[in-house]
């Protein structure tokens, strides 16, 4: 169900959508998404983990 190369292509064009904004997706963010996109954690843990993050 869950399209591996489909999620790599969404990432880089929010990415670029993004940048234009000034704005940066990290290694992290994706890896918390994937995270959540697979069933392995729930929002819940999502929400603390986003604030948990130090501000850069």
């Amino acid at each position: 169900m869950f399209n591996e190369e489909k999620f790599n292509f969404n990432i880089e064009n929010i990415q670029s959508d993004l940048a234009i904004e000034g704005l940066e997706i990290t290694q992290n963010d994706i890896n918390m998404f994937k995270m959540f996109a697979n069933d392995e954690i729930a929002m819940p843990e999502l929400i603390q983990m986003i604030k948990d993050q130090p501000i850069q």
